[in-house]
C-alpha cells in the first residue's frame, strides 16, 4: 500500500481539527438512515465514495462487495476512488450529488453534519456499540461510524534499537533522546526520520495530545486562552521533543530531501531507526520488510515517552467516519453497507487497526502495547468545534505541517529564533484567537 493509505494518519488528526466548509446543496430532510430489519427487503444501487484508491484499483473493495451481496443480494454497490478526496468531495457537497455513502471530509464543520448527512440513530444506542461515536454526535444523534481507529506512537526497527543496546522503552523525553544518541553512536542508522518534505507525517505528533498525561479530555482543554505551549502543557512537551531531536542532530542530514515512500523501506531495512506515526503504519512497514527480504518481526511500535503512575498511555483516534448522504435516494441500502462493513467485513482486522466495534479484540499489531500494559485513551470530542475555531482563527494549524516545519527549521538553524520565542508566539496567537472564537 502506498501514500493513499498513509494519508489516513494525517486525516485522523485533520478530522479532529476540521475547518468550516461547504454551504450545501439544499435542505436535508433529517430522515434517519435506519438499519434494515430484513436483508432481502433491501434493494437498489448505492455509490460509495472512498479515499482508498488503492483498494479500488486492486479489486479489494469489489471483493468486499461480493461478500456483502451474500447477505444483501439485491443491493448493487459501486465504488468511486478519489485521489484528492478532501478537495473534490468538498466541492461536490455544494450540490446534492455526493454519493450515497461517503467518508465525512475534514472540511465539514461538525455543526453542519445535519445539513449533509442522515442521522444513524441516537447517541446512547450507537455509543454502547461503537468507539469514537462522539466524534460525529450533534444534538444527541450520531452521523457517522468510524471505519477503524489508530493508536499513536513511534514505529521503530527493533533490531537497530537492540544493536544500540536499548532493551526498554524510554519513559521520558530525556531517555528517548539518550536512546537516539546511542543509536547514532553504535549503528549506521538515522536515529529519527522527520519526513519533513512530505509534511503530513509531522501532524502525527499532534495526535499524542492525551498520551502525555493520560487525559482523554486533553484536547477539550485547549478550548480557551490556555497558552497550550506553556511549560507543563502537552503540546509544550511534544514540540520540545521534536525541537530537541533536531537540535541535537539526531535526524537525516537534509530534511528538505526526505521521501515518505522510500522511508518505509529504509526503516524496514534498518537504515532508519524511528518515526512518529499512527499504528496504521505498522502493516505498511511489515510489508516493506517482506518486499526487501527482511523480517516483519523487526517492526516495533512504542508509546510516547511519558508515563503517569508508572504506566504508558496512547491516544486512540478515529479514522474517517462513514456516513449516509442526507440526499441519498436509498438510505436503507446505504446504512446496510455501513453496518456490514463495520461489523462483519473484517476490514479493520486486515488493516491491523483498532476496531470501531467495542466488543472486537485489539489487533495483533498492538500486541506489544497489550503485553506492556499500555493504557488506551479514547480522546473526547466534546469541544472539538471550539478548538477548531480557535486553531483556524490563530492561523496555527495543528492539523497542518507548516508550524512544525518552521519549528524544525528553527531547531536546525535554517531559520532565526529560539524555542522560547517560538512557543511565546504560538501562545500569544492562540490566546488572542480564543478570546474571540466562538463568540
Amino acid at each position: 500500500m502506498g501514500k493513499t493509505k498513509s494519508l489516513t494518519g494525517v486525516l485522523l488528526t485533520a478530522a479532529m481539527l476540521a475547518v468550516a466548509g461547504c454551504s450545501g446543496g439544499g435542505a436535508a430532510s433529517g430522515e434517519t438512515a435506519a438499519a434494515p430489519a430484513d436483508p432481502n427487503e433491501v434493494s437498489g444501487e448505492i455509490k460509495v465514495l472512498t479515499h482508498r484508491t488503492d483498494l479500488v484499483q486492486n479489486g479489494a473493495l469489489k471483493r468486499y462487495a461480493a461478500e456483502f451481496n451474500k447477505v444483501y443480494p439485491k443491493v448493487k454497490v459501486e465504488f468511486e476512488g478519489i485521489t484528492d478526496y478532501e478537495g473534490e468531495v468538498k466541492i461536490r457537497m455544494n450540490t446534492k450529488a455526493y454519493g450515497d455513502v461517503l467518508m465525512i471530509p475534514a472540511a465539514v464543520s461538525k455543526s453542519d453534519y445535519p445539513k449533509f448527512f442522515a442521522p444513524l440513530g441516537p447517541t446512547a444506542e450507537l455509543a454502547a456499540k461503537y468507539r469514537f461515536s462522539d466524534k460525529t454526535e450533534v444534538a444527541g444523534k450520531v452521523y457517522g461510524i468510524a471505519q477503524f481507529g489508530t493508536a499513536n506512537g513511534f514505529v521503530y526497527n527493533k533490531a537497530v534499537w537492540k544493536k544500540a543496546g536499548i532493551t526498554q522503552w524510554p519513559r521520558t523525553p530525556q531517555e528517548f533522546l539518550a536512546a537516539l544518541k546511542a543509536i547514532e553512536g553504535r549503528t549506521d542508522a538515522v536515529p529519527y526520520y522527520t519526513n519533513f518534505k512530505d509534511g503530513w507525517p509531522l501532524v502525527q505528533w499532534t495526535s499524542n495530545v492525551g498520551s502525555v498525561t493520560c487525559d482523554a479530555k486533553a484536547t477539550d482543554e485547549l478550548a480557551g486562552p490556555v497558552s497550550p505551549w506553556k511549560a507543563g502543557g502537552e503540546l509544550h512537551t511534544i514540540d520540545t521533543l521534536v525541537h530537541d531531536i533536531v537540535k541535537q542532530g539526531l535526524i537525516e542530514k537534509d530534511p528538505t530531501t526526505t521521501n515518505w515512500e522510500r522511508s518505509k523501506a529504509m526503516l524496514a531495512g534498518g537504515e532508519i531507526a524511528t518515526m512518529m506515526l499512527g499504528s496504521w503504519s505498522i502493516t505498511q512497514m511489515q510489508g516493506a520488510a517482506k518486499e526487501a527480504g527482511g523480517s516483519p518481526a523487526d517492526i516495533g511500535f512504542m508509546p510516547f515517552p511519558a508515563q503517569k503512575d508508572g504506566k504508558f498511555c496512547a491516544t486512540l483516534v478515529s479514522d474517517y467516519q462513514q456516513a449516509v448522504s442526507a440526499h441519498s435516494g436509498n438510505k436503507p441500502a446505504a446504512r446496510a453497507w455501513i453496518d456490514w462493513f463495520t461489523d462483519k467485513s473484517g476490514y479493520s482486522e486486515r488493516e491491523g487497526a483498532v476496531p470501531a466495534v467495542k466488543s472486537a479484540p485489539m489487533p495483533a499489531t498492538l500486541k506489544d502495547f497489550a503485553d506492556n500494559d499500555v493504557s488506551f485513551v479514547e480522546r473526547s470530542e466534546a469541544r472539538t468545534a471550539l478548538v477548531n475555531d480557535i486553531d483556524n482563527a490563530a492561523e496555527i494549524g495543528l492539523n497542518k505541517p507548516d508550524y512544525r516545519q518552521k519549528l524544525i527549521d528553527t531547531a536546525r538553524g535554517a531559520q532565526d529564533g529560539s524555542l522560547q520565542n517560538f512557543f511565546a508566539d504560538l501562545n500569544k496567537r492562540w490566546d488572542e484567537a480564543a478570546r474571540t472564537a466562538g463568540s
